[in-house]
């Protein structure tokens, strides 16, 4: 708006068309005037991704493959929770949104990372997700996570721009304490984000509290070792006060032993964390299979006896290709 010599209140109608209504034509922002849509038109083209599938879950979970401008496409997972009401609306949606193009950690047991890095998303993008979701739903999104396609904190402006919209008193008004970023262990971006003003969340997806196996599931995190992750988390912790939530994906045979458990139970001493067992999606391309359930809840039984919060994350959307890159993936078949 300083560009086109606007005053300062133009901008926050600008966003407010942009991320309170999400029109997707500068026409339909009447309170700005022709002259100025016009210019914001040629300098500005506006586009909204659009809906090229959707999946919908005996639960309640719908997953979206979106597609940009440019043809990438993303997925975007909206899961309701929540004691049912009478007016046959849930209480929470929590909205997964990717932050990248494809993936360049080629973790193990992701689909996505089996498909490459294609470039990042704006911030734009980023916040269209929540808003299509939102209106597909009828139903205002009352959580988001970075945890789809990507690596938030290589993304790391624009996954904050983002979450700061998402976050404004005047836009969407998502508490922060709701929106939480879930990385692979990026150490750098780990410190950036224990120095943010606001109370975000932080997500680790750990998945091994051996290296040696952490290195086969998660490759492009060797360079990060687990010793120096813990310490950027007690460093994080120290900063913040907030604790941490730490992914961990129990896979038959090969990250669920009495030693790995072990390992994660020395991991967590003396850290302010929480442990979210997830299980696992199995992925028809993929060896990779969940854990039995009998191996899962004797995890969980004997964290909780470490003093160690943990929850058992219920599986949401297995039956319309839930994990990570499936359903995008499937589309593009």
């Amino acid at each position: 708006m300083a560009e086109f010599g606007q005053p300062k209140f133009r901008a926050a109608q600008l966003a407010q068309w942009l991320y309170v209504h999400h029109v997707n034509s500068y026409d339909q922002m009447t309170n700005l005037s022709l002259s100025l849509r016009s210019k914001l038109t040629e300098a500005y083209p506006l586009s909204v991704p659009s809906i090229v599938d959707k999946q919908v879950s005996h639960d309640g979970t719908r997953k979206y493959v979106l597609e940009c401008e440019d043809g990438k496409r993303v997925e975007t997972v909206a899961m309701p929770s929540g004691s049912q009401a009478p007016d046959d609306v849930r209480e929470r949606l929590t909205v997964c949104f990717s932050t990248q193009v494809g993936c360049a950690m080629q973790c193990a047991f992701c689909e996505t990372g089996h498909e490459g890095f294609s470039r990042n998303l704006s911030v734009g993008e980023m916040v269209d997700q929540i808003l299509i979701a939102q209106e597909d739903m009828g139903q205002r999104v009352s959580n988001v996570v970075a945890m789809g396609q990507g690596e938030p904190f290589l993304n790391y402006d624009n996954t904050l721009a983002a979450l700061r919209i998402l976050n404004h008193a005047k836009l969407l008004k998502i508490g922060a304490r709701r929106i939480t970023v879930s990385t692979c262990g990026i150490i750098p971006g780990i410190n950036r984000f224990a120095n943010e003003p606001e109370q975000f969340t932080l997500a680790v997806s750990l998945h091994a509290a051996r290296q040696s196996v952490r290195d086969v599931l998660m490759p492009q995190m060797t360079n990060q070792p687990l010793s120096r992750l813990r310490k950027a988390l007690q460093q994080y912790l120290e900063k913040t006060d907030r604790r941490i939530t730490l992914e961990y994906l129990l896979i038959d045979g090969i990250n669920d032993s009495e030693e790995d458990l072990a390992a994660l139970i020395d991991f967590c001493s003396g850290l302010l964390v929480h442990i979210n067992l997830l299980p696992m999606n199995a992925v028809a391309s993929s060896c990779l299979q969940p854990s039995p359930p009998s191996t899962v809840f004797q995890w969980r039984e004997e964290l909780e006896r470490k003093h160690i919060e943990t929850t058992l994350r219920k599986s949401r959307g297995a039956d319309i290709a839930g994990a990570c890159g499936q359903l995008k993936n499937a589309v593009a078949r």
